[in-house]
């Protein structure tokens, strides 16, 4: 798939297909991770990859707002390093990453960050040197998938120069 294509695409779901994901795809994902770039090339981030159901059923009580996660094929919990500079926005990065290349070989994906972190410390072994901060559950769709995005014209979002002058020629 066209990396825009995927972009534009891509939308997030919460029930997922009771199919399992094989895993080199899972390991294509977690490549994707690792191939993000990062503040300073630190790679300060580090992956947890939940599959067993037990441990996803964990993963969603030890949630706020992710409940839906038991119900994923597999979700990855990423922490990161809160002393490196930027270290929210490289999750941001990862997470994107990873959802766009499960994407592009036909699995859909979903976060959330309602994250109880000592439920998730004690439960996963995160270490106290690093926060879990978002949790990303991957499946295949529990039905086709259109990629009809609901989103705001352009002209609303991006100006030329100074906030509120329009794109002139590059809207179209």
């Amino acid at each position: 798939m066209d990396a825009f294509d995927a972009i534009a695409t891509k939308l997030e779901t919460k029930t997922f297909a009771k199919r399992r994901v094989e895993d080199a795809i899972k390991r294509k994902i977690l490549e994707a991770a690792r191939l993000t770039g990062s503040s300073k090339n630190t790679q300060h981030w580090r992956f947890v990859l939940v599959q067993d159901p037990k441990n996803l059923e964990t993963l969603a009580s030890d949630s706020t707002s992710g409940t839906w996660v038991k119900g994923a094929d597999f979700a990855i919990i990423v922490s990161i390093d809160p002393k490196i500079p930027a270290s929210m926005i490289d999750a941001g990065r990862v997470v994107q990453d990873m959802q766009i290349a499960a994407w592009n070989l036909g699995v859909t994906s979903r976060v959330f960050t309602g994250i109880r972190t000592d439920a998730f410390r004690g439960d996963f072994g995160v270490p106290d040197n690093l926060n879990p901060v978002i949790v990303v559950g991957f499946g295949y769709p529990e039905k086709k998938i259109l990629g009809r995005k609901s989103r705001k014209p352009l002209s609303e979002l991006a100006f030329l120069e100074r906030y509120g002058n329009p794109l002139g020629v590059l809207e179209g």
